[in-house]
């Protein structure tokens, strides 16, 4: 329990930490939400004046004399008027000041809430390709878009309501206890018992939620996995199995929070009994009391109508303090994103880096992944600045991972990667990568125009270097056929176009980037021939004067390199600038007989 507590602690410190920047805000939104507690003072003192100044004999309580002329004494329908006035008042100052606090939480609310996704977000991206590896993309949307909302729900929702409501509370039993110490000491009991209950409850709340937020965010990886993958789906007519998945998971989703409802529904339940009972012995104790004449049956009704009130910011600051746990549940979720360490860091004092020459050596480099399969082992190589690299090697050799180090997605577990002789951990992080143009096997396009896909390397260039880009790399004449040009949206990941047409905007974007380092990964694998050779002459261009990777499982792609690194199992096993040779050698379909006369095949 202690344990419990102390993290609850520090919970609640680092909500304090992230609300700060809004402070003033908060402020504002507090004192606006306290006013609510003299407003509910005086919502009962009319009744109280009608029955016992209007209709009974009492005298007006010498506060309100004051709104009453000095002259003479008040007539019953004066202090009637006056009763209904004050009515009429409270009524109209409490809609206005309802209407403040909710401008107030929506303001604050939603900044708190862009805040705290956009340090998520930022902080989601510094992670290392290897986290997201391993966890899925589900994970890391679900904490970002559902878990942040609670930062929201805990300061403008719960903390700040149950305060004000604990000072209405207090102010409320104040006044019942300068009207009758008796009834007050009675309406009091009960606040122990809610304390005592709430305790009861806490835990199961939490573990409860913990449970339910994680069936959510495994239902919501059905339909992110359907969605990415719906051709697939679709092409094995397996949307009846994924429907039936999709529903397993949902309603065991479903049957948590269900079950979380239940318990929150009991514990609303004991409250509300505890202070019925606690409301029908101030009323059984104030009829006596009336009926001895200690207490007139005004004050009786102003008692019994603050005490109406009570059970209002009883129950509500009990229902709160459930669903907090709630709550505080997607907090712990969302900090503990915020706590993973990026793999990948720059050093404090990194050196910048402006233009590389583009030599690159690898020295005894190894690299493991974090469930212990090896990457690659012992690599050692050098390349010259300007020299094409081709990197050959069967599926899983560890083509992929070399280039990966290279980039810094990874760093390697033993050894050094050298740039222009330094470490590339020695480099900004920012500043290394942009010494590298990267062309993926599957060219990533984004939501946007194809303009702004090919900027994307480049966000400052004008449109006439876009349109430059694109015609090197041979993506000009197709853009210019779509209606809106290079304004035309790709579509949710470039799916609006083909895969030739994906792939030459993704050349082009590594035109306009003329970065010193190129990597090729797979480029035209996936493309018709017609296509390929488009490709093919558009990468020529691309690596003229840059030190280029070219990942590719055909011998014809690799023939104008001039350097080819076999990889197998992670190790380097040859490497050659004859690849045609130790091809035909070792009596590969494709080899001597195959080999090229010219330089671009």
């Amino acid at each position: 329990m202690a344990g419990a507590k102390r993290r609850d602690l520090v919970l609640y410190g680092r909500l304090l930490r992230q609300a700060r920047p809004y402070w003033l805000h908060i402020a504002v939104f507090f004192v606006v939400s306290l006013v609510a507690s003299p407003l509910a003072l005086l919502a009962p003192l009319p009744l109280k004046i009608a029955v016992d100044s209007v209709v009974g004999p009492r005298p007006l309580p010498g506060l309100l004399r004051m709104f009453m002329p000095r002259a003479s004494t008040p007539s019953g329908t004066q202090v009637l008027l006056l009763a209904v006035g004050l009515l009429l008042a409270t009524a109209l100052l409490t809609q206005l000041q309802g209407m403040g606090v909710a401008m107030l939480r929506a303001g604050v609310g939603e900044k708190l809430l862009l805040q705290f996704r956009a340090e998520l977000f930022r902080h989601v991206q510094r992670l290392s390709i290897l986290f997201h590896d391993a966890r899925g993309t589900v994970e890391s949307m679900y904490r970002l878009q559902y878990d942040a909302m609670a930062i929201q729900a805990i300061a403008v929702d719960h903390v700040i309501p149950v305060v004000s409501s604990a000072f209405t509370l207090t102010s409320m039993l104040y006044v019942t206890a300068r009207i009758s110490w008796q009834l007050a000491l009675v309406a009091l009991v009960v606040s122990p018992l809610h304390y005592v209950i709430g305790r009861y409850y806490r835990r199961g709340l939490r573990r409860k939620s913990r449970e339910a937020k994680a069936l959510d965010r495994a239902a919501l990886a059905v339909v992110h996995e359907v969605l990415q993958g719906l051709r697939v789906v679709k092409a094995f007519a397996r949307e009846e199995s994924e429907q039936a998945r999709f529903v397993h998971r949902a309603v065991e989703s479903m049957r948590a929070r269900l079950h979380l409802a239940v318990i929150q529904g009991e514990y609303g339940l004991v409250i509300g009994v505890t202070t019925a009972v606690g409301t029908a012995a101030v009323l059984f104790l104030g009829i006596r009391q009336v009926q001895s004449g200690a207490l007139t049956l005004g004050a009786l009704l102003l008692v019994m109508g603050y005490l109406s009130q009570l059970s209002g910011p009883l129950k509500d600051m009990a229902t709160k303090a459930g669903a907090l746990q709630s709550h505080l549940a997607s907090m712990e979720r969302a900090f503990a994103l915020l706590d993973e360490a990026p793999e990948v860091v720059e050093k404090p004092n990194a050196r910048p880096l402006v233009r590389a020459s583009g030599a690159i050596t690898f020295r005894d480099v190894s690299f493991v992944y974090p469930d212990g399969r090896p990457g690659l082992r012992e690599v050692s190589f050098h390349v010259a600045p300007g020299t094409r690299v081709g990197i050959a090697g069967e599926t899983g050799a560890g083509k992929t991972t070399l280039v990966s180090l290279l980039l810094r997605f990874y760093d390697p577990t033993v050894g050094q990667i050298l740039l222009d002789g330094v470490d590339l951990r020695d480099y900004r992080l920012a500043d290394l990568r942009n010494q590298c143009a990267f062309v993926p096997q599957d060219p990533v396009l984004f939501s946007t125009s194809i303009a702004e896909n090919i900027a994307y390397a480049r966000p400052e260039a004008t449109y006439e270097e876009i349109v430059a880009a694109a015609k090197t790399a041979r993506a000009h004449e197709f853009i210019t056929v779509f209606p809106r040009g290079y304004d035309t949206p790709v579509g949710e990941r470039g799916l609006s176009l083909s895969g030739g047409e994906r792939q030459r905007i993704s050349l082009a974007r590594a035109f306009l980037k003329n970065a010193p380092l190129l990597i090729l990964d797979e480029p035209t694998s996936s493309v018709d021939v017609d296509t390929e050779a488009a490709i093919v002459e558009a990468m020529e261009r691309l690596m003229q004067g840059r030190t280029t990777f070219l990942i590719s499982h055909r011998p014809q792609a690799l023939s104008g390199c001039d350097l080819v690194l076999v990889v197998d199992t992670g190790r380097l096993v040859a490497q050659t600038p004859d690849f045609w040779g130790v091809l035909s050698e070792a009596g590969t379909p494709g080899g001597a007989d195959a080999r090229p006369s010219q330089r671009n095949g």
